[in-house]
């Protein structure tokens, strides 16, 4: 074993995926997992296993769903939630709006929709636009919805600090006349976490007691698909954050591990139009607690069992390991995401994520390459594969410099 990977050893926290779900004798072949021929259907869907989840660092939503989740599925009701029938569902939607401090919640099947659908909820007669942070989802992740299904026109800002909008951005941007010529700022739409880093609380408080004392009022939004994140890290409380806004998403797959579903919160006046709009959409769903189930097991297993603070621990130790063998980061360590700096250490995007797949791991290729994302079924030996990936690319980066 080489030193850096030694020493990046010696800090560890236990591996977020050395836990009781997935027993380490059930995890995947390391040396062939990428290489070998297709497993039967049976190994690659076998509930004992992360199986190549424990390998992938492409993002926190690769998980596979646990025993726990998948034997709930086993025991849940099965009635009708566009009729508000599923006492599974039910209970489900009254837990997460206790939890983040509002009155209802509505379970929708992605974070995509939660969005789109409350966008469309809260705005009624066109002309309007939505205020935005320029690097959120809305805006580039989720294939023009905001334009698309609500008409409405997107005003990205980029935030002066560059970390994260403030009220002076957003009173810079924001369209408060009504005249003619104008579009005016019907939503205000915050997205915590974004790209892994972590709004204060402070600044959000900021910007929604001003945007609510405007005539007539801003609706303020959050895409809170990883807030999960930002609680974890000590940032505030899931009440404390979400009581902030209007309207919210969160995320049971992105870091919680569940294999489908959204929710979207507000009130209940709220809540009744979002149903509209979620048939819209198509999101009726009937036998709802199948979705419900594991959700609700994700949510009190891995956000409420604590076991989002070893993934920061984890993700902190590996930007600390790439920064001390001279890398840089595009974006602060703040919570499970590490954002490296490839062009600055000259190294090509696409070979880094070749060498990644020869170490067998898996790295994140377009786009967002670059960005590595700890979620609790990593394993230890991909953990040491990375780092010492880390090291082979930075120590010897001439070999993979740009042309």
């Amino acid at each position: 074993m080489s030193s850096v990977v030694s020493s990046f050893r010696e800090g560890a926290v236990q591996s977020p995926s050395s836990h009781r779900d997935f027993p380490e004798e059930a995890w995947v072949n390391y040396e062939s997992f990428l290489t070998r021929d297709p497993s039967p259907v049976s190994q690659q869907t076998a509930w004992d296993s992360p199986g190549q989840a424990a390998y992938d660092f492409r993002s926190d939503y690769v998980t596979s769903p646990n025993v726990a989740m998948l034997a709930s599925i086993i025991n849940t009701s099965l009635l009708d939630d566009v009729m508000k029938e599923d006492p599974t569902t039910n209970s489900f939607q009254e837990l997460i709006a206790r939890l983040t401090g509002h009155e209802d919640s509505l379970l929708v099947m992605s974070g995509t929709m939660g969005n789109q659908v409350a966008l469309r909820t809260a705005l009624l007669a066109p002309p309007y636009s939505i205020l935005a942070d320029s690097r959120s989802h809305i805006i580039g992740m989720e294939a023009g919805g905001p334009a698309t299904l609500c008409g409405a026109l997107l005003q990205g800002v980029t935030p002066s600090n560059g970390h994260h909008l403030t009220l002076a951005d957003v009173k810079k941007h924001v369209t408060l006349r009504e005249d003619v010529y104008d579009c005016p700022t019907r939503i205000i739409s915050l997205e915590n976490t974004l790209s892994g880093t972590i709004m204060p609380l402070e600044d959000v408080r900021a910007i929604c007691t001003w945007a609510r004392s405007q005539n007539p009022p801003i609706h303020m939004h959050l895409d809170g698909a990883r807030l999960w994140e930002a609680v974890a890290a000590g940032a505030g409380s899931l009440k404390d954050y979400a009581t902030c806004f209007d309207s919210a998403q969160l995320c049971f797959t992105k870091g919680l591990g569940a294999p489908i579903g959204s929710i979207v919160i507000g009130n209940k006046a709220f809540m009744k139009r979002a149903r509209w709009m979620r048939k819209l959409l198509g999101g009726g769903i009937r036998a709802a607690g199948i979705v419900c189930a594991p959700a609700r097991v994700a949510v009190e297993q891995i956000f409420l069992g604590g076991r989002l603070c070893a993934n920061q621990e984890t993700a902190k130790r590996l930007s600390k390991l790439w920064v001390s063998l001279g890398g840089k980061l595009q974006h602060p360590t703040e919570t499970n995401m590490i954002w490296l700096d490839l062009e600055a250490a000259e190294i090509d995007k696409e070979h880094f994520a070749d060498l990644a797949e020869r170490a067998g791991i898996k790295t994140m290729r377009g786009r967002l390459q670059g960005r590595i994302i700890i979620h609790y079924q990593i394993c230890d030996r991909a953990l040491e594969a990375l780092a010492n990936l880390f090291a082979d690319v930075l120590k010897g980066k001439r070999e993979y410099r740009l042309e």
